[in-house]
């Protein structure tokens, strides 16, 4: 088999239904429009049969790969393995719920092809309820806040990449829905794209207040990272020298204030010093764990394909 021009990844966490239809699209799809295409479904451990569909599409055709992971770890795991797996020198990503639509993959493609290095979905009009899309408009206009990258929708699941982009991104824990952002700290070109967006048709949506909230404080450990995920030491130097400025103008005013040295004054140098010094050893401690981890967050059962 020729090595793919597209890569297409699909985490699946319990979407039997949605299987075999998905592939049909997407192989109509790639016949249409002559694409040279892989298709990788990852299984995200899941639990209603979803990697027997996966197995049966793999065995009858030979463009499809899979693999299962012994358990849950997340979106953010299973993108990092397709993305590992992928061969194409383009890939784009969709969710296995069929909301997603395979016919917007040529125009993720001509987006690429105009300049761009990562083309994320806007589902402009979404047909979700509403408790599912107040939090995400919420949250997009947060992070497009907090982060200066101005997009509607950062946590579409249908984005294009290419092949440079994937390759630099390190996802773990719930970094998924910040792929755009991670991109645009590494310099690339992000855009963005109009997309149909489908109502779902089999099972129920992961999303909820909870993700919302989780997604949150991701988005400050984001915001650390792009900032000073290289530099800690600029963020807690940088607070160990304002603690220390401000107990030494607290001493100083108290100072002036009671010549005597009253325990106040005490209290505020010996706070201040302690709190400069605490800041300054977190910032090394950061300094020596920065980057450390190479290990995947994710372990794989069993590969097809």
């Amino acid at each position: 088999m020729t090595e793919p021009a597209l890569s297409l990844v699909v985490p699946v966490y319990n979407e039997r239904e949605s299987l075999a239809a998905l592939h049909a699209e997407i192989a109509a799809v790639a016949r249409a429009h002559d694409l040279a295409a892989e298709v990788i479904f990852v299984d995200d451990g899941s639990t209603d049969g979803s990697w027997a569909v996966v197995r049966e599409l793999a065995a009858a055709d030979p463009r499809v790969r899979g693999l299962r992971f012994r358990r849950n770890f997340g979106k953010a795991a299973a993108l990092a393995a397709g993305f590992q797996l992928a061969r194409g020198t383009r890939i784009v990503t969709l969710d296995a719920d069929l909301q997603d639509d395979p016919a917007e993959v040529p125009n993720f493609l001509k987006q690429l092809d105009a300049g761009d290095d990562l083309v994320s979905g806007w589902k402009k009009v979404r047909h979700d309820p509403w408790h599912k899309v107040f939090p995400s408009r919420v949250f997009n206009a947060l992070v497009s806040g907090l982060t200066g990258v101005k997009l509607h929708d950062h946590n579409c699941g249908m984005k294009a990449y290419a092949a440079a982009v994937v390759r630099e991104l390190h996802l773990y824990g719930e970094m998924h829905r910040f792929i755009t952002v991670l991109a645009a700290a590494k310099g690339f070109r992000v855009g963005e794209l109009v997309i149909h967006h489908r109502a779902r048709q089999f099972g129920r949506s992961k999303y909820g207040w909870k993700r919302f909230l989780r997604g949150f404080l991701d988005l400050l450990t984001v915001r650390y990272l792009t900032m000073y995920g290289r530099r800690p030491m600029h963020l807690f130097g940088g607070c160990a020298l304002l603690v220390a400025a401000v107990a030494g103008l607290a001493a100083l005013v108290g100072a002036i204030w009671s010549p005597d040295w009253s325990p106040l004054t005490q209290v505020a140098i010996v706070l201040g010093v302690l709190g400069a010094l605490v800041l300054y050893l977190f910032g090394l401690q950061a300094e020596a764990l920065a980057a450390q981890r190479t290990d995947e967050p994710y372990s794989i059962a069993e590969r097809v394909g």
